[in-house]
């Protein structure tokens, strides 16, 4: 997938199809449209693409929005060309680009610069300075500038009943299952193997102490996960821990990951942990042996969730 930083740097002359969106979660109501402007894109020998913004326009907008996100921008990238699409914009997102009028945008940025000869919108979308054009500016300006403009309807986007937020809200409730349902996929955790205390190989279940360094990125309720990443080719399985270990008085939040039959050294390689489900709240043990009893029965839980 071509990736571009900045519309400013976009040099190419093939005329393209695309939506725009914050497309944060990449959730299956993204899918329909991103899916819906690939094949349209393959019918009229266009180039589909995404046009998206970062930081998130709430960010700039409401700098003191405590805004969480789904997916750091590098994992909307990779869940995107997944999808198959084949060019993604990652324009910044700024004070003085928000003041942009709706002229501005679709005649100096969409037609001049990206040569878009369509655009697959959803029923609600708006944009320009306030965010004050809809659908019908945009169909006027098509007419103008001579692209096409297709609409998806409001009930095949509601039909699937799914916001980002309502899965924001899953996952601080640490409900994985109904967040994945709407996700489309495992949620996920990017981040680098850092060295830790070393109190999990004291009780032979050694972890990787993941750290994310995205501070927007939301993470999910504390407590125990079963896990999944692919390491050297390979599908590991394994429980991760979010919380503050408070058998050891632990005081900063941390992410930590067993991987079962593992034994490789992972320290400062970057890694994605993809959440299959739920195991338990995190809590005090009376002592590491106690903890180590804990550990023994999440392990057989994990595998249980991991072999249905």
């Amino acid at each position: 997938m071509n990736i571009v930083q900045s519309i400013s740097k976009y040099d190419k002359k093939q005329p393209i199809a695309i939506t725009i969106g914050t497309f944060d979660g990449v959730h299956i109501g993204h899918k329909k449209i991103v899916n819906r402007l690939i094949s349209n894109a393959k019918e009229l020998g266009l180039v589909p693409t995404v046009l998206t913004f970062f930081p998130h326009p709430r960010m700039v907008l409401q700098k003191d929005a405590e805004i969480k996100l789904l997916n750091t921008i590098e994992e909307r990238g990779v869940i995107l060309e997944q999808l198959g699409l084949e060019q993604l914009i990652i324009h910044p997102f700024t004070m003085d680009f928000s003041r942009l009028s709706a002229t501005e945008f679709v005649r100096d940025l969409l037609v001049n610069q990206l040569h878009t000869k369509k655009i697959i919108i959803g029923y609600d979308h708006r944009f320009g300075r306030n965010r004050n054009a809809n659908i019908t500016d945009l169909r006027a300006f098509g007419t103008t500038f001579n692209f096409d403009v297709e609409e998806i309807p409001a009930q095949e986007i509601n039909e699937v009943s799914v916001s980002s937020t309502k899965i924001r809200r899953a996952l601080e409730e640490g409900n994985i299952t109904t967040a994945n349902k709407y996700l489309g996929y495992n949620y996920m955790l990017t981040g680098v193997v850092k060295k830790g205390k070393g109190l999990g190989r004291q009780i032979q279940f050694p972890t990787a102490n993941i750290k994310i360094e995205e501070k927007y990125k939301l993470i999910p309720k504390n407590g125990v996960y079963v896990v999944q990443s692919t390491i050297g080719g390979k599908r590991i399985s394994g429980m991760m821990n979010i919380g503050f270990n408070p058998t050891v008085e632990g005081k900063e939040q941390s992410i930590e990951v067993h991987f079962f039959d593992f034994n490789q050294d992972l320290y400062e390689q970057k890694i994605q942990i993809d959440i299959l489900g739920w195991i338990r709240e995190e809590k005090k043990f009376e002592s590491l042996d106690a903890l180590k009893e804990q550990l023994v029965l999440d392990k057989e839980i994990s595998l249980q969730l991991i072999a249905k």
